[in-house]
């Protein structure tokens, strides 16, 4: 619901903050005050063409910014959306803001963020159905007239039944398409696939081959160079040179050594155990690296194979992966899609049959959902036909109009016809009205503008209260060319209407303003040569004044007028003073 409204610069606006309540909130005034400017301005914040000609003589911008609490009916929905533009808050309040420039540009913003207009537009048709010059109405959006009928029957059943047939067959079809596809291009895919699959078996890969055959190369590249360092290592260790007798013989001397200083001297009797031990692993690993020394291999036949088979894997490595793993797993993958290749025909077959299941399947709960949503019609029609009578709109007819689309590859009804479908169902749903009698039947969009609209926008959203998902509705005008006896119907209508959802209407009846849980008096008056809008809010006592000056000038006698009306529409709702979280 909407809780917060200001404007600035707007018009004959200077600037004007407004604190909603739920329920019923009217707007009244004498002509000329700025009430329909105020529902301009939301116009203006919902998205509509920026009108720089709209921005305060001597201001060079025009700001409209509202908070809105969002409801349990509609909040995922818009939480959503505002997720996939990184625009979420985790609050239960949403800013919408419009800024109008005197050049002709215009800012969007939500949650204090500048957006462009479209994701504007998208929040607010979500937000508030405004019924000005019909341009956020959701009701005339003929996409949404299938939801709010299935959303009024109630069935939610029958709908999931549908849905649930119809994404398995689309599921079923989209494996048929890829096969067929597969089927048409068999032959080349399969010699493709046998191509691939026995070169890389041919390879006889395994695991860590790879870097065993790199430590190889590496060896036999340099077996010169590694016999060399090994042996000149060995001479070292057990040979020695004329001049310098060897590491191992120097080291038994030096156990000799240390032999005596443990003879003479107790406490270093470590030393000789110490010493020995070093001795022992020296010998053992001279006669590691001598055995290393002879195993080192000059083989130039054995490196050229092991090139080749680098060369090998190098070349599988380009074509199937990055590493031999990777080699091996595409092999799995091209036995399998030769598999399913192999056995296509087989498998398409089966895919046949169950569409045509499916097929028949989707005909039996798509002709159940039509029913249901023929019987809702019927119940829709008569009910909005009964509130355009109690609304004096005598006569006037209202008609749900289902199309179905002949289509050969579509369902078989019982009836033998094919008919088209899709993810809502067998037909196409618009809503149609006759206003007056006599005319024919027409779309809603193309129905007059003015207070027969409204009223009628009123009864349909009467019916459709609990169905349409709309939190906050705001009515200009709907009182034009009816009287006092149906403007009190009118104003009970939209208290009703109130029960779930916020309801702003503009209204010159006192009969329908007497309705209001909120009453807001707009005023203009001249402040230093300058025409300016307020708004007031009445209470209680407070009201009578200004419901009587709507009868006509304020007497006794319209006082006690403006009193029975509000007695009226107290006595006529007392009965139902609860009100649905909007």
């Amino acid at each position: 619901m909407l809780t917060e409204l200001r404007i600035e610069n707007f018009a004959i606006i200077d600037s004007l903050e407004l604190n909603f309540l739920p329920g019923l909130v009217t707007f009244t005034g004498e002509t000329g005050a700025g009430k329909s400017i105020i529902i301009d301005a939301v116009e203006q914040l919902l998205g509509s063409r920026a009108d720089a000609t709209m921005i305060r003589s001597g201001a060079d911008r025009a700001l409209i910014d509202a908070v809105f609490k969002l409801s349990a009916i509609n909040k995922d929905s818009i939480q959503s959306i505002l997720e996939r533009e990184d625009l979420a808050e985790k609050s239960d309040f949403l800013t919408l803001g419009r800024e109008i420039r005197l050049e002709g540009r215009s800012v969007a913003r939500i949650n204090g963020r500048n957006v462009n207009v479209s994701l504007l537009r998208k929040i607010g048709e979500l937000l508030v159905d405004l019924h000005g010059q019909s341009e956020h109405l959701s009701l005339l959006r003929v996409k949404e007239h299938l939801n709010l009928l299935d959303r009024f029957s109630g069935d939610q059943e029958s709908l999931i039944n549908y849905a649930n047939n119809y994404h398995e067959l689309l599921s079923i079809r989209r494996e048929l398409d890829n096969l067929r596809l597969a089927e048409s291009e068999a032959a080349r895919q399969l010699d493709i696939l046998n191509y691939q699959i026995n070169e890389i078996e041919a390879a006889n890969l395994q695991p860590d081959e790879y870097e065993d055959l790199i430590a190889e190369r590496n060896r036999l590249a340099n077996a010169e160079s590694l016999s060399s360092a090994a042996q000149r290592a060995l001479n070292k260790l057990e040979d020695g040179t004329p001049e310098t007798s060897s590491i191992i013989d120097m080291l038994g001397e030096v156990i000799d050594d240390v032999n005596q200083i443990a003879h003479h001297d107790n406490s270093r009797g470590s030393f000789s155990t110490k010493f020995e031990e070093v001795f022992s692993n020296l010998t053992d690993l001279s006669r590691e690296l001598r055995v290393y020394s002879d195993e080192i291999e000059f083989n130039p036949q054995r490196l050229d194979q092991v090139e080749e088979r680098l060369d090998l894997i190098a070349s599988l490595r380009r074509k199937y992966g990055q590493s031999i793993e990777e080699i091996l797993e595409y092999l799995d993958k091209a036995a399998g899609e030769k598999d399913t290749i192999s056995h296509a025909g087989e498998r398409i077959r089966e895919l046949v049959i169950l569409e045509e299941e499916l097929l028949a399947k989707l005909a039996e709960s798509g002709e159940a959902l039509s029913k249901i949503r023929h019987q809702a019609a019927e119940k829709l029609e008569k009910g909005i036909e009964d509130e355009l009578i109690e609304l004096n709109m005598d006569g006037s007819k209202f008609k749900v109009d289902f199309r179905m689309l002949p289509d050969s590859d579509g369902v078989k009804l019982q009836d033998g016809r094919k008919v088209a479908f899709d993810a809502d169902g067998l037909e196409k749903v618009e809503f149609l009205i006759a206003p007056n009698p006599g005319e024919g039947l027409k779309p809603l969009i193309k129905i007059a503008s003015g207070g027969e609209t409204s009223r009628l926008m009123l009864a349909l959203k009467n019916v459709l209260a609990k169905a349409d998902d709309i939190p906050t509705l705001i009515f200009d005008e709907i009182d034009q060319g009816i009287g006092g006896r149906v403007g009190t119907i009118v104003g009970k209508k939209l208290w009703h209407l109130a029960r779930h959802h916020q309801v702003l209407c503009v209204t010159h009846l006192p009969q329908l303003a007497a309705f209001g849980e909120q009453h807001l008096q707009v005023t203009k008056s001249i402040h230093d040569g300058r025409t300016v809008t307020s708004v007031a809010v009445l209470e209680g006592e407070s009201r009578l004044p200004e419901l009587a000056q709507m009868l006509g000038e304020m007497s006794e006698g319209t006082l006690h007028s403006a009193r029975d009306m509000l007695d009226t529409a107290s006595e006529l709702t007392k009965t139902n003073h609860g009100r649905a979280e909007n």
